[in-house]
């Protein structure tokens, strides 16, 4: 049965469009030029990071980002960049009896940032830079399965993209959903993987609840 649910963050709890424009900005690249060169690097299976390597060879982004906090432009998300249906999801998952988590690929700043928004409503906020182990590294998902007090194939692993999220949380014996949003999920949603792997495929985080209590209950 699953017992707890843990959730990515980017592209899952969280809508970048907004941060990545800024990171164009930084650039002086204009926006529907690097959202261009994003999809392209995911769609040719690369990092995500190479995308700054295009317009800037050598770029660091860990220093970039230093860069931007001390010019007052620091890196930022807020309740207005959540998806719409974030909260009420939250809400339903804790009532239905849930252990909830967020655990993804951040910096120690986007960290205090999702417990500002999030303390409250989950038992656990884990990043990366936390952890010194970010996806799909094994080692971030044995963090995961080793904080969340129940066994690893009672956690469901919520996220957006196929190599990062769902490939490594069932390799640690866990079951995924795969939400359907944001530049990962829309251009991999077809793949082979992406509908092999994955326990349930969403439109959105409210669809989780229903689907949770039927697999419980052919599970009982």
């Amino acid at each position: 049965m699953i017992r707890a649910v843990v959730f990515d963050v980017g592209e899952c709890l969280v809508d970048e469009t907004r941060e990545y424009g800024t990171w164009a900005d930084w650039l002086g690249v204009p926006r529907h030029t690097f959202h261009a060169m994003f999809g392209a690097v995911i769609a040719q299976g690369r990092d995500y990071r190479e995308v700054f390597q295009e317009f800037r060879p050598g770029f660091d982004l860990y220093g970039e980002r230093e860069k931007r906090a001390a010019a007052g432009q620091p890196e930022s998300f807020g309740e207005d960049d959540l998806y719409d249906d974030v909260r009420t999801a939250l809400t339903q998952l804790r009532a239905d009896g849930l252990w909830l988590g967020i655990a993804g690929n951040q910096t120690i700043r986007a960290g205090k940032l999702l417990r500002e928004l999030f303390s409250s409503d989950v038992d656990l906020i884990g990043t990366s830079d936390d952890w010194g182990a970010s996806k799909p590294d094994p080692e971030f998902f044995h963090r995961v399965a080793e904080i969340v007090p129940f066994s690893s194939e009672e956690i469901l692993y919520v996220g957006d993209r196929v190599d990062n999220d769902l490939r490594p949380a069932v390799s640690a014996g866990m079951q995924t959903a795969l939400v359907r949003r944001g530049p990962w999920a829309t251009i991999q949603w077809r793949d082979a993987e992406a509908e092999r792997l994955p326990t349930f495929r969403v439109e959105s985080l409210s669809e989780l609840s229903g689907l949770i209590h039927n697999f419980n209950d052919s599970e009982r």
